[in-house]
């Protein structure tokens, strides 16, 4: 088990510095009049590059959401190297929750959005087409690899130490809170007809009464504002 943890950890090193490596690898195709007019990596998109578009320096318009895919990129790659000579468990749990949701941002971002809403073209005209390059699709499978191996290799790790220190995993420890939570369920008194019923009357009586008190208060306070004025007049 010790060598499969530390197999996967290494693995969700390389793969996060992989990932984060693809920024820099041609991202988007631009087309222009029907023909290919530039290919741009992510990371141009990110920071709001100049680029060369049909003859001419453009400046690309910085896309938030390739911006906010490559910081959590770096910083789940950074971390997860930083997992190799500091031992903690924070650590561990940090990589794998944030390498799992940008996987899952990416994804979403790339086939439920249209490419010009994941990358802004804006400043760059005519644009006639936009499509994702292989690299960018090979991303995303980076991605979600670099995410299997920091989960794995938290799971591994967790193991080997309620192993050596006779507690519970963590699937262990989910599947007692699920056990507990059954019960604590079971322990509910749900409400009858009859004292559904009465009990929606009664709110329903209640609130149609303190409405009718603020309506009163308010009226009777702009009368009294009203008198207050005109007496001042």
């Amino acid at each position: 088990m010790k060598i499969l943890n530390k197999i996967s950890q290494v693995a969700a090193v390389v793969f996060g510095l992989g990932a984060l490596v693809m920024f820099f690898l041609p991202f988007v195709d631009v087309f222009s009049k029907g023909e290919l007019a530039g290919s741009y990596i992510a990371a141009q998109w990110a920071f709001g590059s100049k680029v060369e578009f049909l003859g001419e320096g453009v400046k690309l318009a910085v896309s938030a959401k390739v911006l906010f895919t490559l910081i959590l990129t770096a910083f789940a790659a950074v971390l997860s190297a930083v997992g190799l000579f500091v031992n903690k468990k924070g650590i561990r749990y940090t990589v794998s929750a944030v390498s799992l949701f940008t996987a899952i941002y990416a994804l979403v971002c790339m086939t439920a959005l249209e490419v010009t809403r994941f990358v802004d073209v804006r400043p760059i005209a005519p644009v006639s087409g936009v499509h994702y390059t292989l690299f960018a699709i090979i991303m995303v499978v980076v991605m979600f690899l670099f995410a299997a191996f920091a989960i794995t290799n938290l799971f591994v790790d967790d193991y080997i130490e309620a192993k050596a220190n006779g507690g519970k995993t963590i699937a262990q420890r989910v599947i007692h809170f699920l056990r507990d939570y059954k019960s604590e369920i079971k322990k509910i008194v749900w409400p009858n007809y009859k004292e559904v019923i009465k009990n929606t009357g009664i709110v329903l009586i209640m609130c149609a009464v303190v409405g009718a008190l603020i309506w009163a208060v308010d009226f009777g306070l702009g009368k009294l504002i009203e008198l207050i004025l005109n007496s001042v007049k």
